[in-house]
């Protein structure tokens, strides 16, 4: 029987992703190893959790007309073919963490430096796109998360789109990319379920509604950049000392 914190926790995550447009698996692998949870059930479970967050998160970004279907098309062509790649290879499990757990930390206190505002947008260009498309896509396979935790911070960075736009667009890329894990794992039959799981679908759902609806409707940019910042170094951490 999972203990009652695991579902706070579950819930809260939800919260603080889906308020930035992401699905939090990079915390739901750090929070599941914590406790000891076997690793053929934590990128499943992380991947399920992760593709529901991030589609309620989507639509309540895309209903606020946070979204560039352009951008997204080419990053998701891109990415999803790699995905399921990733999903199929075996990693060493205690050495990717670590690895993602420093690249969250310092893409952490990258936020903590005032970024240039949201109007001072440049035009993106279509190699780079799906170069940064295929290469998250891999990762996000290969280590069970939907690439949103890279994704967001690397986009706000080269200033392809304003904050909330950028959520959407990752919100939606973190769904294809869950799913597209998630077809691997069934095919190739690693996928380990128990019936407890169940209760953190519904946490994370209810997290997530709520995380969305402040995230779109009620923070503004700024509020979304420390709350991202936050949520980052909260991972990290976590991956680091697991």
């Amino acid at each position: 029987m999972l203990p009652l914190y695991i579902f706070i926790l579950i819930a809260s995550v939800a919260f603080l992703y889906a308020a930035v447009g992401h699905g939090g698996a990079s915390a739901y692998i750090a929070i599941l190893s914590i406790i000891g949870v076997h690793s053929q059930i934590i990128k499943p479970t992380a991947l399920i959790l992760n593709a529901i967050v991030s589609l309620i998160a989507f639509l309540f970004f895309t209903h606020k007309k946070h979204f560039n279907l352009k951008l997204f098309l080419y990053l998701a062509i891109a990415s999803i073919p790699f995905a399921i790649y990733g999903a199929s290879l075996h990693i060493e499990e205690n050495g990717y963490k670590k690895i993602l757990g420093l690249l969250l930390l310092l893409t952490a206190f990258r936020f903590l430096i005032p970024l240039n505002k949201d109007e001072n947008i440049k035009p993106y260009h279509i190699p780079i796109i799906l170069f940064i498309g295929a290469s998250i896509g891999f990762v996000s396979g290969l280590i069970g998360i939907g690439g949103g935790i890279l994704l967001t911070p690397l986009l706000l960075l080269l200033q392809w789109e304003k904050t909330k736009t950028v959520a959407g667009v990752s919100a939606l890329f973190i769904f294809v990319n869950s799913i597209s894990g998630l077809i691997s794992h069934f095919y190739f039959k690693t996928i380990v379920w128990h019936p407890q799981h169940n209760m953190l679908i519904i946490v994370a759902l209810f997290g997530a509604l709520l995380g969305s609806y402040f995230g779109s409707f009620t923070w503004n940019s700024l509020q979304l950049k420390r709350i991202l910042s936050i949520v980052l170094i909260i991972a990290s951490i976590k991956l680091v000392l697991t």
